[in-house]
């Protein structure tokens, strides 16, 4: 053990935080050695770094908190100092990321989105509007693209629907069979877009730098879906 592994053995006592106990690493079967049921994460190369960069892009996670995230990987995973350093690699991650943002800010010309790593990673969406009014009320339909695959959902929905009901039908139509995306494209509806993520990060109750998720720019793909759904 490295010595500030063996430093780090004196925890907390949540009564009293001036005091300390000492807890004792115990030997799973599989060799490795946890605490409290929670697997050590020895000071071995970037062993600590890659944990938290998994745990941040995790699909439920959206570039989650420093608080969130330790809540998270303590259930799993114990070293010294943890929620210091998760604290840390957050604000790092979320600088870089705003600091990404400035710098790739378009001047002129659109720029075309990068290609997407994962499917419902990064998806588009748009609404078809004016629509003959259905029987169930329905006059518009959302069309909510993954830029990947290229599937599709389209939800009819009505023009008028409050923010709140929108996005609880997106969670329950997207969200539950695919994932939180990375990024969304508005190929129109800016206001919309603001007002969208407002009520996405309330009902998620998370916080989300709109720099890191919101892209100005369009690959006109919901357009294209809604011109072959119109064909």
């Amino acid at each position: 053990l490295k010595k500030e592994d063996v430093g780090g053995m004196l925890i907390e006592n949540s009564k009293d935080p001036k005091k300390f106990r000492k807890e004792k690493l115990e030997p799973r079967s599989d060799g490795t050695l946890c605490l409290n049921n929670r697997s050590w994460l020895p000071c071995y190369r970037d062993l600590r770094a890659l944990i938290m960069h998994e745990s941040h892009k995790l699909k439920y996670s959206i570039h989650p908190g420093s608080d969130k995230m330790y809540q998270d990987l303590k259930q799993l995973y114990w070293w010294p100092n943890m929620k210091a350093d998760i604290a840390t690699y957050v604000n790092k991650s979320l600088t870089y990321l705003r600091v990404k943002d400035e710098h790739q800010k378009p001047s002129g010309l659109l720029v075309q989105p990068e290609i997407p790593q994962w499917k419902w990673d990064n998806i588009t969406m748009n609404f078809v509007t004016k629509l003959p009014r259905t029987s169930s009320g329905y006059d518009t339909i959302w069309v909510i693209v993954d830029r990947l695959t290229k599937s599709a959902h389209f939800l009819p929905v009505r023009e008028d629907d409050s923010m709140d009901k929108l996005t609880k039908l997106y969670l329950k139509e997207v969200v539950t069979k695919h994932r939180i995306p990375v990024s969304i494209i508005f190929d129109r509806f800016l206001r919309f877009a603001s007002n969208f993520w407002r009520a996405f990060q309330k009902a998620l109750g998370t916080r989300l730098d709109m720099s890191t998720a919101y892209h100005s720019e369009s690959d006109g793909q919901s357009e294209r879906t809604i011109q072959t759904l119109e064909d």
